[in-house]
């Protein structure tokens, strides 16, 4: 009985030494943990505070100078530079639906030297090209918006609609065409969403420019399109072209009296043209960080509102994460308007 009793305490001494040791182990994880947290934080602040250097950084619009996405654009870019106390040239990279500057801003260095100013085209090029050279999701992360520009239904005045409701009954009985500033543009893509919800054809024409899309509607030679504010404003003031809705979920403060496409109806048929910054995927993320606080800071600017508010820009505040989900949600749904408008891509 004497030596079970001895075994037992032996054994009840070596448990406790036992827990002893592991808890020492542990504490000794926990506090190496601990530290690489606390050395990774001062990193990752050493390494925001340390960009930009004496470098210059370079914005990528991939589109040509004088449209929307390029005004926008240099607006936040110009004051993004005087905030970060750096030169950022903007640079148009032009060409393919907007693909070739984006590939180009894909395949840079992830330093924060490269970044991507882009419109909804970046979700909707997947629907569009077969075999794209980048992945407009995985290959690039969002930093921020700089807001969203509501599309416009616009008419010729003479074509003696009253309102939207009065368009879409004409298309029952009569072929529409509708304009757009080209194959896969935020005002193609508006249109095609509207058709859909409101349950009619019409033949699209596509054209090099916004520009000539409104043209075409002013003369009366295409029934309708569906532009961006900030393209139509002065024809819409000059009584050029007639306002029928707007393809948002609210009524746009520039045009308080025009219905929303919802309102008249038709569900789902909202479209929002937004124009924002995105970089590199591999960017390290306290610059991504540090340049979503900085594009906040600029569009708390009053000079910049006041720009952009003339250019029918609406502040979209959302962070990296959301930038993110928000492209990630919008290519899943254009892949399905271009199945469902029958878009073959190429």
């Amino acid at each position: 009985m004497l030596l079970r009793q001895e075994s037992d305490d032996e054994r009840q001494a070596e448990s406790c030494r036992l827990e002893k040791s592991e808890g020492e182990m542990n504490r000794r994880r926990l506090l190496k943990v601990m530290v690489s947290v606390a050395f990774a934080s001062a990193s990752r602040a050493a390494f925001a505070n340390g960009w930009p250097k004496d470098r210059v950084i370079r914005a990528v619009v991939p589109f040509n100078p004088g449209a929307s996405i390029d005004i926008i654009g240099r607006i936040c870019a110009n004051a993004l530079s005087q905030r970060l106390g750096q030169t950022i040239i903007v640079e148009n990279r032009s060409g393919a639906g907007g693909t070739i500057g984006s590939e180009y801003v894909a395949r840079a260095d992830p330093d924060g030297y490269t970044l991507l100013i882009n419109a909804s085209n970046q979700t909707i090029v997947p629907a569009l090209y077969k075999n794209l050279p980048f992945d407009a999701a995985t290959d690039f992360a969002g930093v921020a918006l700089f807001g969203t520009v509501p599309n416009v239904l616009l008419v010729f005045p003479g074509a003696g609609y009253k309102s939207v409701q009065d368009l879409v009954a004409k298309a029952k009985s009569k072929d529409l065409y509708f304009s757009s500033s080209g194959v896969g543009s935020a005002s193609h893509w508006a249109a095609e969403r509207f058709l859909i919800s409101a349950g009619f054809k019409a033949t699209h024409v596509p054209f090099r420019s916004g520009l000539e899309a409104l043209t075409e509607v002013m003369t009366g030679r295409v029934d309708f399109c569906c532009i961006g504010i900030s393209a139509a404003i002065a024809f819409i003031r000059d009584k050029k072209v007639e306002p029928l809705c707007v393809t948002t979920l609210k009524r746009s403060p520039s045009l308080p009296g025009v219905v929303t496409s919802v309102e008249a109806g038709y569900k789902d048929s909202d479209y929002n043209f937004w124009n924002g910054l995105l970089v590199p995927a591999k960017t390290p993320r306290p610059i991504i960080e540090r340049l979503s606080v900085e594009v906040a800071a600029v569009l708390a600017m009053p000079d910049v509102q006041r720009k952009l508010n003339l250019q029918g820009v609406e502040p979209s505040p959302v962070t990296p994460e959301q930038f993110d989900a928000q492209i990630r949600q919008e290519i899943a749904q254009n892949l399905m308007i271009a199945q469902q408008a029958g878009v073959q891509p190429i």
